[in-house]
């Protein structure tokens, strides 16, 4: 799977959360100062071509949804992060962020009740 610019992950968060929209629409959602249309029309173009949306017709006009989940382009992104810095060691990852966080121990009583919630589903 292909890596997102800062850009297309902000225009990806917004039609994730969406889950459809038009150009204009895509603009509504962010922030000051608004970009160009042709901008972000131009980056949901890339999207498309990277196969992260598709659209469908509608009058003249587009409708942008996403067809890479938000869940499958984290896990594709961990497992490249995880494998790139950490030797392919999850738990070298956690640890390396559990410290620079410097996670109080609650936080990490917390966050190892939701792994193991999560794991139990």
């Amino acid at each position: 799977m292909k890596t997102l610019t800062k850009a297309e992950s902000d225009i990806m968060r917004i039609l994730w959360r969406l889950e459809e929209a038009n150009v204009n629409a895509i603009i509504d959602e962010m922030p000051e100062p608004k970009p160009a249309y042709n901008t972000v029309s131009t980056i949901v173009r890339i999207l498309e071509q990277k196969k992260f949306v598709d659209y469908k017709k509608q009058g003249r006009g587009h409708i942008y949804f996403p067809i890479v989940t938000q869940e499958t382009y984290k896990s594709n992104s961990s497992k490249r992060l995880a494998n790139t810095y950490f030797d392919g060691s999850f738990k070298n990852m956690v640890s390396f962020f559990v410290k620079k966080q410097d996670l109080s121990l609650e936080e990490l009583e917390s966050l190892l009740n939701d792994l193991k919630s999560s794991h139990n589903d």
